[in-house]
């Protein structure tokens, strides 16, 4: 019985159990005054107890059962976004949501979690190596994220699609693939973004680039070819963006400055930004934020709901929410560390990684530094899929923490 408790990851469980709390108390603030306020909270209540079922149980579940549905469970994912094109509910111009007894389910939240599992056991053995090595080996696990990727960006969810991006990087740095290769992949998008706010960026970074590409003396003819390739995508920006229509630069632009835009696209960040920035210190007292209970935000709840926690816990509120976020992506890190589980590792990895995405994508574009692509505060936001994904993955994290000396 002891040694039941001590290899039970307590610490990832409250720190989960914390986030889902102040998300609660958050969408219960944010609908107090809407007309359907206390369904939102009651939902969501009803799921994060069903969620904190499910985590506990997938916590003691034994890995290789876990690894031996996910091909299963990732090729269901795939149906159901196939499905969701056809016959999904359309919602702001996406049709991203089944409707379910009343509720919105939506297929690529669970598929980010299916898709990171895949991926972990297409990249793990039974004996604990992992196998990165070969170009078929690359493509393949690439072509298990964008098959996915594929399927969203239909529907359309840029935003989404983004997501499944961001955790290739650290889940193939993690899987043995070469620091020159990742630097390789993610050159292009760096100078693309330098080369957009203007020549002597792109040409800096290129230049540093090339400097750091050279330092790994690998062939000097394929160095030579990557940074033409990164040159030839610097020039290709500019060109692309002037040949866009005028309304479709205003709105790029307002992506990165909302007064361009302050009623259209954006509305939402310059009253977040209000809201936020209002809370001061310590904040304007729970349900007394104004800009949250006169409904200045639409859909607070969603969202946008990290700028009701900065209007009324104030920068002190903002700032402990931020630290239980840090500590739960550094433990479930440290978890992928301490396992020698390989398909447990990358996983903690995968989750890790989106986790750190949502929680920079989402905070960002509230406080108006990064573009609104629509994706949700992890375990915070309402969201009856987005909650049970997130749970779901905290349930195999501390699995990894509990199974950390078994190899299969």
């Amino acid at each position: 019985m002891k040694d039941f408790i001590k290899r039970f990851d307590a610490l990832l469980m409250l720190v989960a159990f914390s986030i889902v709390s102040v998300g609660l108390v958050a969408i219960y603030s944010a609908t107090f005054t809407s007309d359907s306020g206390s369904d939102y909270f009651s939902r969501q209540l009803l799921f994060a107890c069903i969620g904190a079922v499910i985590m506990i149980v997938i916590s003691y579940l034994p890995p290789k059962y876990i690894s031996k549905i996910t091909y299963y469970l990732y090729g269901l994912s795939i149906v159901l976004l196939a499905l969701v094109l056809i016959m999904g509910k359309k919602i702001s111009g996406q049709r991203s949501w089944f409707s379910v007894g009343g509720f919105g389910i939506q297929p690529s939240e669970f598929a980010k979690l299916t898709t990171i599992m895949a991926l972990a056991t297409f990249l793990s053995t039974e004996e604990g190596e992992l196998k990165l090595g070969s170009l078929k080996n690359f493509l393949i696990a690439i072509g298990i994220v964008l098959l996915p990727v594929g399927l969203i960006m239909k529907q359309p969810d840029m935003g989404t699609a983004l997501v499944f991006l961001s955790f290739i990087i650290p889940v193939f740095f993690w899987a043995g693939l070469s620091p020159y290769w990742i630097l390789t992949f993610i050159a292009p998008i760096i100078i693309a973004i330098a080369a957009f706010f203007g020549n002597i960026y792109f040409f800096i970074l290129l230049g540093i680039l090339a400097l750091v590409f050279f330092s790994f003396k690998k062939n000097i003819i394929l160095t030579s070819i990557i940074i033409v390739i990164n040159l030839a995508v610097g020039f290709s920006t500019n060109y692309a963006y002037s040949k866009l229509q005028p309304y479709q630069q205003r709105r790029i632009m307002a992506v990165f400055d909302p007064t361009t835009d302050p009623l259209g696209s954006g509305y939402n960040v310059i009253q977040s930004k209000v809201a936020i920035g209002s809370g001061g210190i310590f904040g304007k007292g729970y349900l007394q934020g104004t800009q949250t209970q006169l409904k200045f935000i639409p859909e607070q709840w969603t969202d946008f709901i990290f700028c009701m926690i900065g209007e009324e816990f104030g920068f002190i509120g903002a700032l402990l929410i931020i630290i239980l976020y840090v500590i739960l992506i550094i433990r479930l890190i440290n978890n992928a560390y301490l396992c020698r589980n390989g398909f447990l590792g990358i996983c903690c990895i995968g989750f890790a990684s989106i986790f750190l995405f949502h929680l920079f994508i989402n905070i960002g574009m509230t406080i108006g530094l990064m573009p609104v692509i629509g994706i949700p505060l992890p375990l915070v936001s309402y969201g009856v899929s987005s909650l049970l994904s997130f749970m779901i993955m905290i349930g195999i994290g501390m699995n990894a923490y509990r199974n950390r000396n078994i190899y299969i």
